[in-house]
């Protein structure tokens, strides 16, 4: 295979123009500089680092509500509605957003599993047959953990988490968790848990700041989300001038799961340059999960997106990076490649 326009090349998304070369083993196997007859933009497919996406029942619902009313467990207005919705209609409700993010150039999801064992096992059947690897972070026991990709923790002030902590070490899985959004008070024992990463971090101190930097611990922040529930942004740059900075989406109940939509706000709330947004969207969430793609250069897996340059939206646009993070969005989307396994 062969796609041919302006490549996005490298974690400095350097503008190339020719052509990528796919091996069938969906590999990359070169890039090649030439002048091609295409005003495509071939950028890395996403990687929304935080979804809550059995929230798709919801949608729009719990206007006027606090953050705690609407989200925390056990009696927050999403989990009263996941426990009335039967297993069809959440399985069905949970593809129709993956559908939506892979069409818009998303190639893998981080969900935070709400359902136990049988919210993961609802998220594989939700998955099935779709080019969206769907990573399932069970939440509310280990057996859940065991049966996903790593486990996903409310907060430090909900539970100490000791022992899930411990068997996401005894089964190589990931531990994360939310950190910070309210207040600062569960930061520091999120910590000490020593997360794979921490979630949205909108209040941290200068002692935590600190601490993430010395503990190389990444954070995943969801603007549009800390926006929806009226509970501030995230230090974007003293973020990330200490640790790795990746980018979600957070629950589909008070956003859609777009990435475009992320970055273009997070673009506009922030001064983090169009090339750190991007690696937040691709690179950074794929090596937060240890994934094989997130960056076109040879040697990665082809999971790849490419846009038209000459839609009404992005023709003339002279930055492609810059249109990528601020401009673009589902209609500009021509092509999303997956590899041969997906």
């Amino acid at each position: 295979m062969e796609l041919t326009g302006t490549i996005l090349r490298g974690r400095e998304f350097e503008a190339v123009e020719g052509r990528v070369v796919v091996g069938d083993d969906g590999e990359i196997e070169a890039i090649e500089e030439e002048s091609v007859d295409s005003s495509n933009i071939v950028l890395p497919a996403f990687v929304n680092a935080h979804t809550h996406i059995g929230d798709s029942i919801a949608k729009e619902a719990g206007r006027g509500l606090s953050l705690e009313e609407l989200v925390a467990p056990p009696d927050g207005l999403k989990h009263r509605l996941l426990r009335e919705a039967d297993r069809a209609e959440l399985v069905d409700a949970m593809r129709t957003s993956l559908r939506f993010m892979e069409r818009s150039g998303t190639a893998a999801c981080l969900d935070f599993r709400e359902g136990d064992v049988a919210g993961v096992e609802m998220l594989r059947v939700a998955a099935e047959g779709l080019g969206i690897d769907a990573l399932a972070f069970g939440r509310e026991s280990i057996e859940a953990m065991e049966a996903g990709d790593g486990f996903g923790a409310s907060g430090a002030n909900d539970a100490t988490f000791d022992r899930e902590r411990e068997a996401t070490r005894e089964a190589n899985k990931p531990f994360a968790i939310h950190a910070g959004e309210v207040d600062e008070t569960d930061i520091d024992p999120a910590l000490d848990l020593e997360p794979e990463f921490l979630v949205h971090v909108v209040h941290p101190e200068p002692a935590h700041l600190e601490r993430i930097a010395e503990q190389g611990v990444p954070v995943v922040v969801c603007p549009r989300s800390n926006l929806a529930t009226n509970v501030g942004l995230s230090p974007y740059s003293e973020l990330a001038e200490r640790t790795t900075l990746a980018l979600g989406t957070d629950n589909v109940m008070l956003n859609s799961p777009s990435m475009f939509r992320e970055m273009a706000v997070l673009s506009n709330v922030s001064n983090l340059s169009a090339p750190e947004i991007l690696r937040m969207a691709t690179i950074n969430g794929a090596e937060i999960a240890d994934l094989e793609y997130g960056l076109l250069e040879p040697g990665y897996e082809a999971r790849l997106l490419v846009l038209d340059g000459s839609s009404d939206n992005l023709a003339g646009v002279r930055d492609p990076v810059r249109a990528a993070v601020r401009r673009a969005g589902v209609d500009d989307v021509v092509d999303v490649v997956r590899s041969p396994s997906t």
